[in-house]
């Protein structure tokens, strides 16, 4: 029987998304480290053909932060049951480089200092190990160009996004969200 937390199995159960497999994978990459906070975030995705399901889970110990990642592998030719992929990845704290947090706020204009909510969170955790290149083609100021001018980009962190809404989890887990971000930030500065 794995040993996270309480609350944490309590999560992962009410996610749903074989809860055993995941604390049996955060068990293992937690190495018997005590868990300060944690955030899962279950996804249900739909494509032309098939349905979709996988769950992020965060957890930040005294040391690390353990991103574990779970997804459905629909069968196919060369296996012919569905299974899943699931995958941990533990970085030292001393390694973080950004934490970005997102707040999309509902009519921004009646926003009451620590009174109200967002309504959406998103937060970007980089340490460098992936990063995302956006490219467009470039243009000049003349409307009559027609010459190529190359390309222009951008590189971004891309270590981990989620983004957790109010509409689809609930105001309880854009606050969780909120609360994790803000322990991660801090540790990451040094301050746990």
């Amino acid at each position: 029987m794995p040993v996270v937390p309480t609350t944490l199995r309590r999560d992962l159960d009410r996610a749903g998304y074989y809860p055993a497999l995941v604390a049996d994978v955060l068990d293992v990459a937690l190495a018997e480290e005590d868990v300060l906070a944690h955030l899962v975030l279950p996804e249900t995705t739909f494509d032309d053909v098939e349905l979709r399901r996988h769950v992020t889970v965060l957890v930040l110990t005294g040391t690390r932060l353990v991103v574990a990642h779970v997804d459905d592998l629909p069968a196919d030719s060369e296996h012919p049951s569905a299974s899943a992929s699931a995958t941990t990845e533990s970085v030292p704290l001393r390694e973080l480089r950004t934490v970005g947090l997102t707040h999309v706020v509902g009519d921004p204009a009646r926003y009451r200092e620590g009174r109200t909510a967002p309504v959406e969170v998103v937060i970007a955790i980089g340490w460098g190990s992936v990063s995302r290149v956006d490219l467009e083609p470039a243009a000049c100021d003349d409307p009559q160009c027609e010459a190529d001018h190359g390309l222009t980009g951008s590189i971004t962190p891309d270590d981990v996004v989620v983004r957790v809404s109010a509409a689809a989890e609930g105001t309880d887990a854009v606050k969780a969200a909120v609360q994790f971000a803000r322990l991660l930030s801090a540790a990451g500065a040094g301050r746990l």
